[in-house]
């Protein structure tokens, strides 16, 4: 008897993965072969997570606290991110509109799935973190991507909220705005913010709100959250996390706040997916939340010295147009001078630096959908001497193709 023919779903074919993981396989191929090899391409701080927050895991695993949790996460976490965002943002969160996610990956699938239906559409700014218009498709709703406005080295990058409204249709059913921005490092100015909510408001769409790195602004710039609305509840979906703020990527723990009857009904879906978040990794998150919360502010001193050498090594590289991030750990240059005079796609100009001076950056093209095409991305989230060495490398290779 035959057994069964297997036909996989096909937009689960179509699904796009994410490209910095193929990287970091690459880098560790050719560090096995021996060479020394400088990565832009991760996107977490190189700081490994801080020891207070290490010890109060270890304390909840000598306790014992290795079983299930609640669902939305314990009680005592959630009291502590209510703390937090009120704290800051005066948003008026309560413990029941917050569920603790595996990852804020997870808060983004729960908050799509709580609104999206076939045939919706999202609108997504691009260059793009690729999960949100890889969820929206998975739940058969289309992304229509808005570029963001490129003003030069000068200028940077802005939200074009005039192309935003003007891409909203009847299907429409939410904007995404993650900010401060990956790849580009851009900071969406308080104005901007709340143009993108008047359009929501006036148009009854929900916004998608990450805003991971919201502890990465540079410059004093201004930042207003999307919780500082005093009606938030009616449009606004809110993502955050462990990850970046306390360097905690392996931990997985993100969080989405919505409303009490959405989060009530996203804790049903939730449980049938991953039951709980890690109950120990809970106990850390709360440690690394309630503080103390200088190494956090050292961590974000020494990434803006960082940003500001990066900038500066870059700009001595022919070709190259840079911008200084204002956010995030990310800058973004454009180099369709380079690309044009050496006949080559970003894809390929990334592979053959990788390849031949074992540097990792990202194409541009790798943040959905096609704004990103002109540009590389690289993650100043490493070492100073690191950066010097592997922007060295870049400006050695642009030399080698005659530019």
């Amino acid at each position: 008897m035959k057994p069964p023919t297997l036909e996989m779903k096909p937009i689960v074919s179509e699904l796009l993965g994410e490209a910095a993981f193929v990287y970091i396989a690459k880098a560790r191929e050719l560090e096995r072969a021996g060479h020394k090899v400088i990565s832009f391409g991760v996107g977490q701080p190189d700081i490994p997570t801080f020891q207070h927050i290490i010890d109060e895991a270890k304390k909840a695993l000598d306790a014992k606290f290795t079983g299930y949790t609640e669902t939305p996460g314990i009680r005592e976490l959630r009291e502590a991110i209510v703390e937090y965002l009120n704290s800051r943002y005066s948003a008026g969160v309560k413990p029941t509109e917050v569920i603790v996610t595996p990852g804020a990956k997870g808060a983004i699938f729960l908050a799509l799935a709580s609104y999206i239906n076939p045939g919706d559409e999202v609108v997504v700014p691009e260059p793009s973190y690729p999960a949100y218009p890889e969820v929206a498709r998975f739940l058969g709703a289309k992304p229509v991507f808005v570029p963001l406005k490129w003003l030069g080295s000068s200028g940077g990058f802005v939200l074009d909220v005039e192309a935003i409204e003007a891409a909203i249709t009847p299907r429409t059913k939410a904007i995404v705005v993650n900010n401060p921005h990956n790849p580009t490092g851009a900071l969406f100015t308080p104005s901007q913010v709340e143009k993108i909510y008047e359009i929501a408001k006036e148009h009854n769409l929900m916004i998608l709100v990450d805003e991971i790195y919201d502890n990465f602004i540079y410059d004093n710039q201004p930042f207003r959250s999307f919780l500082s609305f005093s009606d938030w509840r009616d449009y606004v979906l809110y993502i955050n996390g462990f990850s970046k703020t306390f360097s905690m990527t392996g931990w997985r723990l993100g969080y989405l706040v919505t409303r009490e009857e959405i989060a009530s009904k996203l804790t049903r879906l939730a449980v049938n997916i991953w039951s709980c978040p890690t109950s120990f990794a809970q106990k850390a998150a709360i440690a690394a939340i309630k503080g103390p919360w200088e190494p956090v502010k050292e961590m974000i001193r020494l990434f803006q010295q960082r940003r500001d050498v990066i900038a500066r090594k870059l700009n001595e590289v022919k070709g190259f147009e840079v911008w200084p991030s204002t956010g995030a750990f990310y800058i973004f240059p454009r180099i369709r001078k380079v690309l044009d005079a050496a006949n080559l796609s970003v894809e390929e100009f990334v592979e053959k630096l990788l390849y031949s001076k074992y540097v990792v950056t990202l194409p541009g093209s790798v943040f959905p959908d096609k704004a990103g095409k002109d540009f590389i991305r690289l993650s100043f989230a490493i070492d100073v001497k690191l950066i010097e060495e592997g922007v060295e490398r870049i400006k050695q290779f642009v030399e080698s193709l005659g530019i």
